[in-house]
């Protein structure tokens, strides 16, 4: 399978730049893989789709204010930083990227805040645009990571061109995010309103929770033409008892499982046995998934319009077939859809 097979022209103006006003009335395009029938819904009409016994697996994963501006020493340079991991809790130590990384180098200080707060310094180069920094702050951790939160924004993606809004904090996140460590939120689940979840309980669907804190991996461009060569970021993923059981229980009375989001469908992947069944896990994922590809845990799946060449499209076309998936794409361009985090919904049956 070529890179360039999931190249389309997607219009700037088709790019979500802002959510739908309530969770769960965006559109829901909704694909049958048996028949290849493709339906025109709204995303609360899902209900019509599971029933009792059936099983939706999300990703608790919670964003965190990962976007930093800072002024380099001396030069008064303006420096983007994004957090995406603390190496080192005692020692104050984060793995970020900076923009423009040309000017930063090992021994560099950079100041945040207005009163400059907060300061940090570069002791190692990791990659092209990555860093260590080692934060200077002399209170407990639990004061750091509020003072530090505090200088930073919503990381909405970069395809998601204009300001960051107090909106975004509360809207850029899953209603049942609870695990803190995500920079890119499971858009999926972002469809999932309290009243809807509330319906597909009534409906007696039952929910199990999983945490894979998603990374900027899903947005790093692929440079090769073989997607046999490209390697994904990993991600750290914990997958408990409670879901394994619920999740078995289902597979094994024939109900239907249903992924939300391509998160939970990496980690489910990463997570089962040769049998076909979910196992405990705690640990990383690398796992790169495009067609063809042969699932053996979900039996549906709702995803969002992804952007073009995407390991996240490729993951979708994987599941739903990719001739399939590729018209269904037209077809969402031809009827207006909204493509990317706060666009509309795919469910994938």
């Amino acid at each position: 399978m070529k890179l360039s097979k999931f190249k389309f022209n997607l219009p700037t103006e088709q790019i979500a730049l802002y959510p739908s006003k309530n969770r769960d009335e965006s559109r829901l395009m909704v694909v049958n893989r048996k028949t290849g029938k493709i339906e025109h819904r709204i995303f609360k009409e899902i209900l019509d789709y599971f029933g009792p016994k059936d099983v939706f697996i999300f990703n608790n994963t919670r964003v965190f204010p990962a976007r930093l501006y800072g002024n380099k020493e001396k030069t008064g340079a303006r420096i983007e930083v994004f957090l995406l991991r603390e190496l080192n809790e005692e020692l104050r130590l984060w793995d970020v990227l900076v923009d423009p990384a040309r000017k930063i180098r090992i021994g560099n200080k950079l100041y945040f805040g207005e009163d400059d707060s907060m300061v940090a310094e570069v002791i190692d180069n990791t990659t092209s645009r990555g860093r260590t920094l080692r934060f200077l702050y002399d209170g407990n951790h639990d004061d750091f990571k509020k003072v530090l939160y505090s200088l930073g924004e919503t990381p909405l993606p970069k395809y998601i061109d204009r300001p960051v809004e107090p909106d975004d904090e509360e809207r850029y996140q899953n209603i049942f995010a609870t695990e803190e460590g995500a920079v890119v939120a499971p858009a999926a689940g972002m469809h999932f309103s309290r009243e809807l979840m509330k319906r597909l309980e009534i409906k007696d669907c039952r929910f199990a929770f999983l945490t894979l804190h998603s990374g900027l991996g899903n947005f790093r461009e692929i440079d090769v033409e073989d997607l046999t060569k490209h390697k994904m970021d990993s991600e750290q993923m914990f997958v408990n008892a409670d879901v394994v059981s619920t999740v078995n229980a289902a597979k094994d009375s024939n109900n239907q499982i249903c992924a939300v989001g391509t998160s939970v469908m990496r980690a489910i992947e990463t997570a089962v046995s040769t049998d076909g069944h979910l196992k405990e896990f705690e640990g990383w994922t690398n796992k790169f998934i495009f067609p063809p590809y042969d699932f053996s845990v979900a039996t549906s799946m709702v995803t969002n319009f992804h952007m073009p060449l995407s390991t996240l499209l490729m993951m979708t076309a994987s599941f739903g077939g990719y001739e399939l998936i590729m018209d269904a794409y037209d077809v969402a361009l031809k009827e207006g859809y909204k493509f990317g985090a706060y666009g509309d919904a795919m469910l994938i049956l």
